[in-house]
């Protein structure tokens, strides 16, 4: 099969098409012929950083953890799956896991789901990882009917599920980003835009809530901005991030009595717990989907396999508007 791997980790490094032997599904394993890929944060700071994070793969190496396709053989003692089922699922491209940069993967089939039937094999590969990330954030806040929630960054890979997700779930959700192409975004989905750019955390929090602050705030931003997060929510209000990794003061926290959540959706791909709830949350968030409820946001344009390179330049540059996608 074909493959797109990297023999070296760091900014510089490659990715360079290769050859190499289709794998076989194993026990409790369905093997998938990879249609489409997105590319997201973690993949490259993977390919950036390499060794200085626990959960990359040795080298040489094969990322993608995104992918929709179309199941080619079953494992022993799967059952919900057959040769020929259209799938979607995030399974792959970290520690030992073979990731989807390749025309075949096997993926454990307690993480993924069946494939939702309105969407491309592109849009639904664009949806796994930000999806269960946002759906998780919420779950852990909280959110429920009538409550006030802000979304930091609503028009990003988590950011723009995150808002229909709330919306979902009937909260007034209000969105942070900037520029013209960003607030009509977060507009199209029904929240209230705010170009952080524009206007300071005490003027929108006095606009949106008039004064009192945010029942939950979700912060796909993460590092410095967590501090506005504090500043934006209520008192004993919930904040998720997904974006931990820096020294923050949380004294703001502390005298607002805030609950911070950190959402690491790697964890059951990573220490093969409870992998049986991102199947569930997928097969769940693909019923929404085909309702109407929820649509993927793609950037454009797509990309080729023998593109892979470009795609993650892509998404680094920070001018992608919604999910990279890479077909295959």
């Amino acid at each position: 099969m074909k493959a797109m791997t990297l023999t070296a980790y760091g900014p510089e490094a490659t990715f360079t098409e290769v050859e190499q032997p289709r794998p076989m599904a194993g026990h409790g394993q369905v093997l998938v012929r990879v249609k489409a890929t997105s590319v997201n944060t973690i993949d490259t700071m993977i390919k950036d950083m390499g060794t200085d994070l626990p959960l990359s793969p040795e080298l040489p190496a094969v990322l993608g953890m995104d992918f929709a396709g179309i199941v080619e053989e079953v494992g022993e003692e799967v059952t919900g799956y057959a040769v020929g089922d259209e799938v979607y699922g995030c399974a792959g491209g970290l520690a030992d896991l073979q990731g989807a940069l390749a025309e075949f993967i096997p993926a454990d089939a307690r993480l993924i789901a069946h494939k939702p039937r309105s969407l491309s094999m592109r849009e639904a590969a664009a949806l796994p990882l930000v999806g269960i990330t946002a759906w998780e954030g919420l779950e852990r806040a909280g959110v429920s009917s009538g409550q006030k929630v802000l979304v930091q960054g609503g028009a990003g890979g988590v950011g723009h599920v995150a808002v229909q997700l709330a919306r979902h779930l009937g909260a007034e959700v209000s969105s942070t980003g900037t520029g013209a192409e960003q607030m009509s975004v977060i507009k199209g989905y029904g929240a209230r835009s705010i170009d952080f750019k524009s206007e300071e955390v005490d003027a929108y929090v006095g606009s949106h809530t008039s004064g009192a602050g945010f029942d939950a705030v979700f912060d796909t931003v993460g590092g410095a901005n967590l501090a506005n997060s504090f500043a934006a929510a209520a008192l004993n209000a919930h904040v998720v991030t997904t974006v931990a990794l820096s020294e923050i003061d949380l004294a703001p926290a502390h005298f607002k009595g805030l609950s911070l959540h950190i959402v690491f959706m790697l964890l059951p791909m990573l220490h093969d717990v409870r992998r049986e709830v991102h199947g569930q949350i997928l097969a769940d968030l693909a019923k929404l989907v085909d309702d109407g409820t929820v649509k993927p946001l793609l950037d454009t344009p797509a990309f080729a396999l023998n593109q892979t390179g470009d795609a993650y330049a892509k998404l680094q540059s920070g001018q992608a508007i919604g999910k990279v996608v890479v077909e295959v």
